[in-house]
């Protein structure tokens, strides 16, 4: 289930799908690019992959989200973080991007290029040749689209809600047995919001389920299409 070379894809068509988005809302300020991390407690090719994205989460220009998978969980660690909505987010994302199965630790950035996640020369030339997704206007309370040219068909919105306090883990059993990993932005919510089909619209939030967690905002092409624009409640 772990992947042990890099592997960098992006999809053209995927690609000039994003583009019809994102020249319809070129007035706006360009957001953080989106570096999202499939990985678990369980595996252990993931600590690497986890401080390569804590660090990552210390830029501004970065927006790291850190999903814990649960396909891991029946090999002695049941993961502190897992849930099945992220396990198919990333099964999603194999979907769109043409792969035949998923692994950890993956990184996808801005929804289009895949790659290992531990391997951090190759994740920092990803992120430094990447374009940066729209910016929109967000708060914790909801978010407002401007009009604009959206995909065919619509794109998702996602409310993601994450931890951006750095939590240590002790792991008791399983591949990572005795040893305490370090989670930075690890998500604890994913929903979504609904559609977005090229008319203005704002989406209300729900509240957050627990205090202290950052609220962003993801629209993206259906089934793990490009990330078109994105947000972060100040």
């Amino acid at each position: 289930m772990k992947r042990k070379h890099v592997i960098l894809a992006a999809a053209a068509a995927l690609l000039a799908l994003g583009g019809v988005a994102v020249m319809a809302m070129s007035s706006a300020r360009a957001a953080p690019v989106v570096v999202e991390l499939f990985q678990s407690q369980g595996c252990s090719s993931c600590p690497p992959a986890d401080a390569i994205a804590n660090d990552l989460a210390g830029r501004n220009d970065v927006l790291v989200l850190s999903f814990a998978v649960t396909y891991w969980d029946q090999l002695g660690w049941r993961d502190t973080y897992a849930r099945d909505a992220f396990t198919r987010r990333q099964f999603a994302y194999a979907h769109g991007l043409g792969r035949s199965n998923v692994a950890t630790p993956e990184m996808v950035i801005n929804g289009h290029i895949d790659l290992v996640g531990n391997y951090r020369p190759a994740v920092e030339r990803a992120v430094q040749g990447a374009a940066r997704p729209m910016m929109l206007d967000a708060n914790a309370e909801g978010v407002s689209i401007a009009a604009g040219g959206a995909p065919q068909g619509g794109a998702d919105v996602w409310l993601v809600r994450y931890d951006p306090t750095l939590q240590h883990v002790a792991i008791q059993a399983g591949e990572n047995n005795g040893r305490t990993l370090a989670h930075k932005n690890i998500v604890r919510e994913l929903s979504l919001l609904g559609q977005w089909s090229g008319q203005a619209a704002h989406f209300t939030a729900p509240a957050s389920p627990q205090p202290g967690l950052r609220t962003a905002y993801l629209v993206q092409g259906h089934e793990g299409g490009p990330i078109l624009a994105a947000g972060v409640a100040p």
